[in-house]
């Protein structure tokens, strides 16, 4: 599936654009697709896929685009920690990859990649590929609520498939798209649907990074106990490396793949953004600041929610379990370090 044609949502974006280069690298033929801005008062997966599929023109619209794709990936959504605007959230967090997978399997595409986050897990204490997630914000329950869509449809898709109706089929109630040129799609045909969940990715010309190369090198840097704890604070080359890794594996996918842990530390996080050494502060000290935080953050409407996390993620780490990607052998270059001292760099030219 190396050569095959792609399709990427979001291109232009901090991930897509990544993804494209990769592509690019790689000699794999890849388009652009503009994703269209949702909006909806859905809260739940029932909602959002029964929403989805009275949207005829945008799954139109977006089966038109994937005519004659393999792989979809969907690099677009609205990256916003701090956002409480939950109709926009959701409508470009949850519908917008629930329409892509209906338009993909109605256009008798392949596969599907989705770039979730692994903020839905929350602070669990360690990030892993399973269905269990804790969002603890606006952002953090659309991912969560995006990805339990996602998956509705796999099971869906694949369970009709095997009984010869696929969407899109002729045997099936929900026609092939796009509607003014439908697509042959098989009876037992099925999208292949998945998951990837990236970490805390960081790179040139993200907000967030230079926000972080700011803290690193201020006196606020601190990390806690001995800075050995490991943190899922990753480069976006590795995700998009990564990415194409997934699209273009040759076996069966999991419903859910976790980026891989880039061996960055909370020491070396801070060592590399900051250039300097982190102030050591004892664990219970600052798992007190953490408690402080969220009772702070719950009486101004989960304001700070994101800021304490991030935190909490700067201090604590996050291990987190990268089993498929290491036993397949699908493990990116470790770029994070170079990244952050990047970061540093230009923090301090823009000062």
């Amino acid at each position: 599936m190396s050569q095959s044609t792609w399709r990427v949502l979001g291109a232009t974006g901090f991930a897509g654009s990544a993804i494209m280069t990769r592509l690019q690298q790689e000699g794999i033929g890849a388009a652009p697709v503009s994703a269209p801005r949702l909006a909806t008062s859905s809260e739940s997966s029932g909602q959002v896929i029964a929403e989805a599929r009275r949207l005829e023109s945008v799954v139109d619209y977006l089966a038109d685009s994937f005519a004659g794709a393999e792989v979809v990936v969907n690099a677009a959504g609205l990256s916003a920690p701090d956002q409480n605007d939950l109709p926009s959230l959701v409508g470009a967090n949850a519908l917008l990859p629930t329409i892509v997978a209906v338009a993909a399997q109605r256009t008798g595409v392949r596969r599907v990649i989705h770039l979730s986050s692994s903020a839905v897990q929350g602070s669990r204490p360690k990030l892993d590929a399973t269905d269990a997630t804790s969002p603890f914000s606006a952002y953090s329950f659309s991912k969560a609520l995006g990805e339990d869509c996602v998956l509705r449809l796999r099971d869906f898709i694949n369970a009709t498939a095997q009984a010869g109706a696929a969407p899109g089929s002729a045997a099936s109630d929900f026609p092939p798209a796009p509607s003014n040129a439908p697509a042959r799609v098989e009876p037992n045909h099925a999208a292949e649907l998945c998951i990837l969940r990236a970490t805390s990715v960081q790179g040139s010309g993200r907000k967030t990074t230079s926000n972080l190369a700011r803290v690193a090198s201020s006196p606020l840097a601190m990390v806690a106990g001995r800075g050995d704890r490991p943190t899922p604070v990753t480069s976006v080359h590795a995700l998009a490396e990564f990415v194409v890794s997934v699209g273009s594996f040759d076996g069966d996918l999991p419903p859910i793949v976790l980026q891989p842990w880039e061996g960055a530390t909370t020491a070396s996080v801070i060592r590399d953004a900051g250039r300097r050494e982190p102030r050591r502060i004892p664990a219970f000290a600052l798992r007190w600041g953490v408690s402080f935080g969220h009772l702070l953050s719950s009486a101004m409407n989960e304001r700070l929610q994101g800021a304490v996390r991030r935190a909490e993620l700067m201090w604590f780490g996050q291990p987190q379990d990268d089993t498929w990607a290491v036993e397949n052998g699908l493990l990116p270059e470790r770029r994070i370090g170079s990244v952050l001292r990047e970061a540093h760099t230009a923090t301090g030219s823009t000062r």
